[in-house]
């Protein structure tokens, strides 16, 4: 097998938690990128994962937000 043939793997890591814009915090693919996944082609899965890698570094930029006041 070569690359092209070799399946692309979930990067579902089993920490499901949507935030407001229906994105997982744990693999950052949005609720229709998961929905779609056991029926897209690699391509269209390697364009997810593209994307969700984008918006985990968008993620990790966002300051953290903190229970308390200054």
């Amino acid at each position: 097998m070569n690359e092209i043939d070799t399946p692309t793997p979930s990067p579902c890591i089993r920490n499901c938690c949507l935030n407001d814009f229906d994105v997982c915090l744990g693999c950052f693919r949005s609720l229709e990128e998961i929905k779609e996944w056991g029926v897209v082609g690699e391509q269209r899965r390697r364009s997810i994962l593209l994307n969700a890698e984008r918006r985990k570094a968008a993620n990790l930029k966002e300051p953290i937000a903190t229970n308390s006041t200054p």
